[in-house]
């Protein structure tokens, strides 16, 4: 496609998207009574509209019934998480009863921990990329140490080559291959919290498959962003938390997959509590534990329904639009905001360096060459919400529900005044 630096252009192409309307059924921040170019959709996400009658649905059926909301409210609580399997399972490529509701993202990665990372004398090592998000290296670092090994012998991580800024899919499978039988866990991101590197999933799950390893992903900057055939590509367990691309609100519930060839081992280490249990049993208060014969066997207690509400609000929104149709315009809006960057580094005396190679997702990080802290002051005072890393990196993520071409472009001229200004 052929773009173009103009406002009629980026115009033109926001009338011809079929998601257009979807833009209405958030809401912005605004900044001087303008709405604001939001570009943190991979920190959090906007508010879907029809999340606050979600949320006002639980709270009647509450006000009304009490206790016997659990079974006859509208969409009774007991059963509530499984509402949000279904929608779920088609936008990470899972089987329905792969997936669950639980919990938060690091809470649900050490509970899955207890039963994918059982080391042995022989076999302990885990592999992860450098510079993982800081909560998975505690995670990791914490739970090595917990089984009484040392970090620094047990921890393997994957480094970028000297002078780049991504890393080579053949690295990662190459030290996968000489770890060989010390490996017992890949645990990495599937797609870069700072660079916003997808990485090639499948190739490296089947790689670690053939060395004998298990294969976790943290999907947290993945799940309703990129393609995923979590089931189909043979990951072990993943999870991810739902306040970036999915929408779900601040700090909101996680979602788990659990390859459902692990769901009946009766011989698998988990951590247990009673909504994990047999439905038909749960409430008979049997001193045994009778596992769900699906991903919920791993939740411990019941759901937080009025944190499963805005999220089931917003799976709706992906129920009625799919991922494919997500995928195709996050292409071509990320496409078009690198156009802009590179038209903009042209007319101004700044370097942007796109540290994001191909493999990517919404999100564009940016070097701001020359520049520092103070362009993103006045981009955010100017009403372009954006993401600051250090040293000097911009996050920029236009999500496509709510985000626009004509975004994009005003973007471009606000940045360009911000350049000279500063």
């Amino acid at each position: 496609m052929k773009f173009e630096n103009t406002l009629q252009f980026a115009r033109t192409m926001d009338n011809k998207d079929p998601l257009r309307s979807y833009r209405k059924e958030f809401h912005f921040p605004e900044v001087d009574g303008q709405p604001v170019i939001y570009f943190t959709g991979n920190s959090l996400g906007l508010q879907p509209k029809r999340a606050k009658d979600y949320i006002d649905e639980v709270m009647a059926d509450w006000a009304k019934m009490g206790v016997e909301g659990h079974f006859y409210a509208e969409k009774p609580w007991w059963d509530y998480h499984e509402r949000l399997a279904g929608p779920l399972a088609k936008v990470v490529g899972a089987k329905q009863h792969e997936v669950v509701v639980m919990n938060t993202l690091t809470v649900n990665l050490h509970l899955l921990m207890v039963s994918f990372y059982r080391p042995t004398a022989p076999r302990f090592k885990i592999l992860c990329e450098e510079k993982a998000f800081p909560s998975d290296q505690y995670m990791l670092k914490s739970q090595i140490r917990y089984h009484g090994y040392d970090p620094k012998e047990a921890l393997i991580e994957v480094k970028k080559r000297e002078g780049e800024h991504h890393w080579h899919t053949e690295d990662v499978i190459r030290e996968i291959e000489a770890l060989g039988n010390e490996l017992a866990l890949v645990l990495m991101g599937g797609v870069n919290y700072y660079n916003g590197q997808v990485f090639d999933m499948e190739a490296i799950t089947k790689a670690a498959k053939d060395a004998g390893a298990l294969v976790g992903w943290d999907l947290a900057h993945a799940v309703g962003n990129v393609a995923l055939e979590l089931h189909d590509w043979n990951v072990d367990f993943a999870a991810w938390c739902s306040y970036k691309y999915m929408n779900s609100g601040p700090g909101n519930a996680s979602g788990a997959f659990v390859h459902e060839r692990h769901l009946n081992n009766k011989e698998i280490a988990r951590f247990e509590g009673w909504w994990g249990t047999s439905k038909e049993t749960r409430f008979l208060m049997k001193p045994e534990f009778e596992p769900m014969p699906s991903a919920d066997a791993w939740q411990l207690s019941n759901p937080p329904i009025l944190s499963l509400a805005p999220y089931l609000a917003s799976l709706t929104l992906f129920e009625e639009v799919g991922m494919d149709v997500l995928i195709k315009k996050r292409k071509a809006l990320t496409g078009y905001l690198e156009f802009i960057l590179n038209e903009i580094d042209k007319e101004t005396e700044s370097t942007f360096e796109i540290i994001t190679p191909n493999a990517r997702g919404c999100q564009l990080s940016v070097f701001l060459h020359g520049q520092g802290r103070p362009l993103f002051d006045f981009l955010m005072k100017n009403g372009v919400i954006v993401d600051w890393r250090e040293p000097n990196v911009i996050r920029l993520a236009p999500a496509p529900f709510y985000c626009s071409f004509e975004d994009m472009y005003r973007f471009g001229q606000i940045l360009k005044q911000g350049v000279r200004t500063e």
